[in-house]
């Protein structure tokens, strides 16, 4: 169970980073000239791509379609979806 649990919080980190990200990304559509902003993206953004590299090491991928490698065997079919993981708790 503490594999399980530290999974979740992987995934409750990079909903996290995600979401950061996405709303400076539709800030900066807006202030494209925001330096700071832009700045606090990419930090946001790398912080991103360092957590899911750490998470589809230990875990497998977390996307599909050429976002993440795998290795043999096809791994994207032997984990649990991201969405179905802890979904035996929340019946």
């Amino acid at each position: 169970m503490r594999e399980d649990r530290e999974r979740m919080e992987m995934l409750k980190e990079l909903q996290e980073l995600s979401f950061v990200a996405l709303e400076f990304n539709l800030y900066l559509d807006t202030h494209p000239c925001d330096r700071r902003a832009l700045a606090e993206y990419n930090c946001f953004t790398q912080a991103y791509q360092a957590a899911k590299m750490r998470y589809e090491r230990m875990y497998g991928p977390i996307t599909n379609f050429g976002y993440a490698p795998s290795q043999y065997p096809w791994q994207w079919i032997e984990t649990p979806w991201p969405w179905q993981i802890g979904s035996e708790e929340d019946c």
